[in-house]
């Protein structure tokens, strides 16, 4: 007798969609196959349900715990369990709750991270390091957290806490070098400052002002040297939230060379424009995300990307702003605004609807951009899959049922949701962390500190 069986269900893996039963025993799959014959002490129907691997979102600034807000943590990780993640990335970039000291080291920022989030989330979760030129050395200890099981790191060429390009080369090999991975936000600092203080000295003030002053070629150039760096450093480079046509030109043409180079996209630009950047001040203060959301057309050029290989995954930059907290700076110019906006809750459901509904992509291609690819490339070698050994993290999507994304029905710890009112096809009913279920017909039966710290390792690149 297994623990569970799923029965029923119509099973999409990167290979194909097929009817199947799952059997699932200590956690693991260990039987796929039509009509199993196996006994279980829980037996659950799927009919008319897609079976998929739970969602892996590699890209989020979920914040950790704080006396006055002790559960924005936990109530994002439950959160994604709603919208289908089973497992989700964070970073530890100022903002998040990083303490003064723990921002010295990158190694007294490890075991802060992990002390104030270890027994706080509802699904499994890792970190990617962030590298700042406020630490005492950072590239040198990139190989001691990758031997901790943290591979990748996350660097920004812009903001103080942004990296200038000796030290951003520096981090590019380093990790390349230890079996490590840099992600990089990939904006043109020098441009980027010029255009915003020409904005400010203009009194051009307003929310509206943010795109202009970082247009599609400030993050192009500075795609363009990233590529070069890491080619130079022989290292694989993580491109994060790519947002635009001509960064994606650069993309493709690092991929022509054959260089280890991957790319992110995120669903606000997969599913807005710069026309939000029009609405009364308060309202477009909530677009307010780096790079911008970009000009119509923009969009079509992503899905594109997504549907013949060039972008290779798509994931959330979650960060839980507030519009009466983080937001409301917009008062003053629109360089003083809390740059993200939530959307762990929501990827599955708008890379679903806006995506396989409207055939833009197959269901096994959003499986590939969801789950396996990104398993694969962060070292989550038991995530990502519904295969026989790997952990039974299972996602029952009703796809044929309609929605409407209300913030009233959300869990994350922000109070609004960029895609309000966005009428939608497709929901998730159930979810399952290693086998045991966090969300179940709608309603969440997970506990607090059920979530495991996953170790990684990842492929060579050399």
């Amino acid at each position: 007798m297994t623990d569970l069986i799923v029965r029923g269900g119509t099973l999409v893996t990167v290979g194909g969609t097929q009817p199947a039963d799952i059997a699932v025993q200590g956690g693991r799959i260990v039987a796929i196959g039509p009509d199993l014959g196996v006994d279980a002490r829980d037996v659950v129907d799927a009919a008319g349900l897609l079976v998929l691997p739970g969602v892996v979102d590699v890209h989020t600034h979920t914040r950790v715990a704080t006396d006055s807000e002790p559960d924005r943590f936990y109530r994002d990780s439950v959160a994604a369990a709603f919208g289908g993640t089973t497992t989700f990335l964070a970073f530890n970039n100022p903002g998040t709750g990083v303490s003064d000291a723990a921002g010295r080291t990158l190694l007294a920022g490890l075991r802060e991270w992990r002390s104030l989030t270890g027994g706080d989330a509802a699904v499994d979760y890792a970190v990617s390091l962030v590298v700042t030129p406020f630490q005492e050395d950072a590239v040198a200890e990139i190989p001691a957290a990758v031997g901790l099981g943290v591979p990748t790191f996350k660097a920004f060429m812009v903001y103080d806490f942004g990296l200038d390009d000796r030290r951003l080369y520096q981090a590019l090999a380093m990790a390349g070098a230890s079996g490590g991975m840099l992600e990089v936000h990939c904006e043109n600092a020098i441009m980027l400052e010029e255009l915003t203080a020409r904005h400010l000295e203009a009194g051009e003030t307003a929310p509206r002002f943010h795109a202009s002053s970082r247009p599609p070629y400030v993050e192009a150039e500075a795609t363009v040297r990233a590529i070069a760096y890491a080619r130079a450093a022989r290292a694989p480079l993580y491109i994060v939230h790519l947002s635009c046509g001509e960064a994606l030109t650069a993309v493709r043409a690092g991929r022509a060379e054959e260089l280890p180079v991957f790319a992110e996209t995120c669903p606000h630009y997969l599913t807005m424009d710069d026309s939000r950047y029009l609405l009364p001040p308060e309202e477009a203060a909530r677009y307010i995300i780096s790079p911008p959301l970009r000009g119509a057309g923009e969009p079509d050029r992503l899905w594109a990307g997504l549907a013949d290989g060039s972008l290779d995954l798509v994931a959330t930059d979650h960060v839980p702003d507030r519009v009466g907290v983080e937001k409301q700076t917009w008062r003053e110019s629109f360089d003083r605004i809390s740059n993200g906006g939530p959307g762990i809750e929501t990827l599955l459901a708008l890379v679903y609807g806006e995506g396989v509904a409207r055939g833009r992509i197959s269901l096994e291609r959003m499986v590939d951009l969801l789950s396996t690819t990104p398993a694969r490339l962060f070292g989550l070698r038991e995530k990502g899959a519904v295969e026989v050994g790997r952990d039974a993290d299972l996602v029952l999507f009703d796809p044929t049922v309609p929605r409407v994304i209300r913030q009233t029905d959300l869990h994350h710890a922000s109070d609004y949701t960029p895609f309000e009112g966005r009428e939608m096809v497709g929901a998730v009913r159930s979810v399952a962390v290693r086998g045991t279920w966090v969300v179940r017909d709608g309603a969440f039966v997970g506990r607090r500190g059920f979530g495991q710290f996953v170790e990684r390792q990842l492929e060579r690149y050399d």
